[in-house]
């Protein structure tokens, strides 16, 4: 434990050592991002949610030396590293250098560090109002956590590292921030309940993936109707049902997936002639892919 807390608090923060921190965290993250191999994993979360850049923001704030200092070295931190994330990754997209449209985002954001370093930095003074400092970053956190945890029970481990690491700063943050024994305490109360309710929340509003598989005559090449049966090898991954669109005036193959991972999806016509396709379920996405017929 004391370990940890010197990295809240026992670190001589240098500009030079700050600009190297900025350096690396912007290239781990575009390698994050450019990677086949971390899509829709703990890994690629980096690259768009803010949990880890957080925990980045709380160890500049603790080391740093007075309110300006802290304003002022959260702010040029992600001015690097954002930036730098999008440049990296400019020869591997195809998008090229239009991929900054996505920076307009983390923009704004790095303007707010400008504050919220400031604010942040009196969290240092070991006062109860430290801890309402602290709370909104400690709910949102927990909505992130919320976000997780569904994933995970979605598409098991898929985001469970991060999950696990939200989980773990909530209740951490408090306990390393603070030495006064009744805030402390008080923290660890808030951050209990945070993850309470957001688990709570997460279970009661379990995510259920609606999407249309594929269009009678459409891009996967197949041909059915309302004659059709359709179903999945194994159910507990959902519902397909075929219905008819007014809009189009044709036949959709829908589906209620509440699982990822890997099925077959079996067409079946009237005589019993069936059609089976491979399915690579998602938290948002399917993969189609046409396996046979028999």
């Amino acid at each position: 434990m004391e370990k940890i807390r010197k990295l809240f608090g026992g670190i001589n923060l240098t500009w030079k050592k700050l600009i190297i921190f900025a350096v690396i965290a912007g290239a781990y993250t575009a390698l994050m991002a450019i990677l086949p191999a971390t899509k829709d994993t703990s890994f690629e979360d980096i690259t768009v949610y803010f949990e880890v850049w957080i925990l980045f923001g709380i160890i500049i704030i603790m080391n740093s030396k007075s309110a300006r200092d802290s304003a002022l070295k959260c702010f040029v931190f992600f001015l690097i590293s954002q930036p730098l994330v999008y440049l990296l990754q400019v020869p591997f997209s195809a998008l090229g250098f239009g991929i900054f449209t996505y920076y307009r985002y983390w923009f704004i954001w790095t303007l707010l560090t400008l504050p919220m370093g400031y604010i942040g930095y009196y969290m240092k003074k070991d006062k109860w109002w430290g801890l309402l400092i602290l709370a909104p970053i400690l709910l949102l956190l927990g909505q992130h956590y919320s976000n997780y945890l569904g994933k995970t029970i979605f598409f098991f481990p898929h985001h469970l590292l991060s999950m696990l690491f939200c989980l773990a700063t909530i209740l951490l943050y408090p306990q390393v921030i603070f030495n006064d024994r009744n805030i402390k305490t008080a923290g660890l109360i808030l951050s209990i309940v945070i993850i309470a309710a957001a688990s709570a929340y997460t279970l009661m509003n379990r995510h259920v993936y609606n999407t249309t598989l594929m269009a009678n005559n459409g891009e996967a090449g197949a041909v059915f109707d309302g004659t059709y049966k359709a179903y999945l090898e194994d159910d507990s991954f959902g519902t397909v049902q075929i219905e008819y669109n007014d809009s189009i005036e044709d036949y959709l193959l829908n589906a209620k997936l509440v699982k990822g991972g890997k099925t077959s999806l079996i067409l079946e016509d009237p005589k019993g002639n069936r059609s089976v396709y491979e399915l690579n379920i998602g938290y948002s996405s399917v993969d189609v892919k046409k396996a046979g017929s028999n």
